[in-house]
């Protein structure tokens, strides 16, 4: 068997004859190292001397124990979760509840409503989620067959392409379900769309698993094995309790940050592993569920997934740094916020790129004799027909990406066709609708 990545780190013992070794070390070493990075135990021990090292890391933990936040939950060793908020996690959960407060950027000057430059927004950036999160877990379809297939509807050919779909419906289901308190019910829900139709190990959608057969790693090396099937009942509910108790200091009770009891849950979910297949789906789930329950609507448009793919190995072990150090939370919540603060930069460089796409387009339409009568959405079509001539626009297609009824779809490529901008082209007995190679010349047309 394969050496475990993670060491055990070594246990404070206040009882410890050796306990008072540790003092000389207080006053030069805090929760987080000088670079501001809240180490374990296995990064630690190589940064400070070898024969002080031990001592170095029970001074660390001390000052960690000291300042720790319990949340009233327990690890399968009993061992409670806790996690500590140190001087540079402060800066970083400041910045998230000052973005998570504030609104989409417009994209489009005042030529859009509101509700359809949101509508747009959100289907477009839900499809980014639901992609990238079934690529981290393991999905190998393109991302341009995979976005034909949601805005179009197409039946997924693939099991890729079903887990697309799935992770979508996931995400709208968790917008719907938004101002329901968390059960073992809407966990299955949640669950049960995940995989459906794409299950693995003998996976039943919508159940949790009834055998401890499961472990995280493979079969060389597994890495952390579940609790006890027979306690999942017991230990979801004590979940639901605690994603549905208040937390938010008043009347005596704790406070625990909105964002930061989002990433705990999502750890839970992993955590207990509550199924066969799907856990991280599930869990990803219920993190927007609860970010969007308290007020984070800026959530439907980040995509944590993708950034999560690009650093696959620091989460892994940032779970498993939680599992060796006697279930201190920080390790996770360290890197979920910043995985949060780089999925929002990836939402503002995408509004940047939209933005300046949409003001091209603008540009060619100023001289043209269609400026004042195109909307948005048309504006938006045209701009994609622009990148790529010969694109074909579907009804079905447009009623998704943008939020509009079919026939409000099917009156706006009608009217482009009217003004000459767009082709019809049939399709059996449907009308389908072209981007002309000569588009750039019909729009410059005074």
């Amino acid at each position: 068997m394969a050496k475990h990545p993670v060491e055990q780190a070594p246990k404070l013992d206040f009882t410890s004859p050796d306990f008072n070794e540790i003092f000389a070390y207080l006053s030069h070493y805090g929760m987080a190292d000088a670079q501001g990075r809240y180490l374990h135990w296995n990064q630690l021990k190589w940064r400070v001397p070898g024969k002080d090292a031990r001592n170095i890391w029970l001074a660390v933990k001390f000052h960690r124990y000291n300042a720790r936040k319990t949340i009233g939950l327990q690890d399968k060793a009993d061992n409670e979760f806790h996690y500590c908020i140190h001087d540079s996690l402060e800066p970083k959960l400041h910045r998230i509840v000052q973005l998570g407060a504030g609104k989409i950027a417009s994209i489009a000057g005042t030529q859009a409503s509101d509700n359809v430059r949101q509508n747009y927004l959100v289907s477009s950036l839900l499809m980014e989620e639901a992609i990238t999160s079934a690529q981290l877990e393991g999905a190998a379809t393109t991302r341009a067959d995979a976005k034909k297939m949601l805005e179009e509807e197409l039946t997924p050919a693939t099991p890729d392409e079903r887990m697309i779909l799935n992770n979508y419906m996931l995400l709208r289901l968790a917008d719907r379900r938004k101002n329901e308190p968390l059960t073992r019910d809407l966990m299955l829900e949640f669950h049960r769309v995940a995989t459906q139709g794409v299950s693995e190990n003998d996976n039943i959608p919508g159940e949790f698993r009834c055998s401890d057969d499961i472990y995280i790693g493979n079969d060389d090396n597994p890495l952390f094995y579940p609790p006890n099937h027979l306690l999942l009942e017991d230990r979801l509910e004590k979940i639901c309790s605690f994603a549905n108790d208040k937390h938010d200091g008043e009347n005596g009770s704790k406070f625990i940050p909105p964002v930061i009891k989002a990433i705990i849950l999502h750890f839970l979910m992993g955590y207990e592993h509550a199924f066969r297949d799907g856990n991280g789906r599930t869990a990803r789930a219920i993190f927007y569920w609860f970010m969007l329950k308290n007020g984070y609507d800026i959530f439907e448009y980040i995509s944590i997934s993708k950034v999560i793919k690009e650093h696959a190995r620091d989460y892994g072990l940032s779970y498993l740094y939680v599992q060796k150090d006697y279930g201190d939370l920080t390790y996770f919540i360290d890197f979920h916020l910043k995985v949060i603060l780089e999925a929002f930069e990836e939402l503002q460089e995408y509004l940047k790129i939209k933005t300046e796409e949409f003001y091209e387009l603008v540009a060619i339409l100023e001289h043209s004799k269609y400026k004042e009568k195109l909307n948005f959405i048309q504006k938006d079509l045209i701009k994609k027909g622009v990148k790529e001539p010969g694109r074909i626009f579907k009804v079905k297609a447009v009623q998704n990406v943008y939020g509009v009824s079919e026939n409000t779809a099917r009156k706006l490529l009608r009217e482009l066709v009217n003004m000459n901008i767009f082709l019809p082209i049939s399709v059996g007995r449907t009308t389908h609708f072209i981007s002309p190679a000569d588009l750039r010349e019909r729009l410059s047309v005074k």
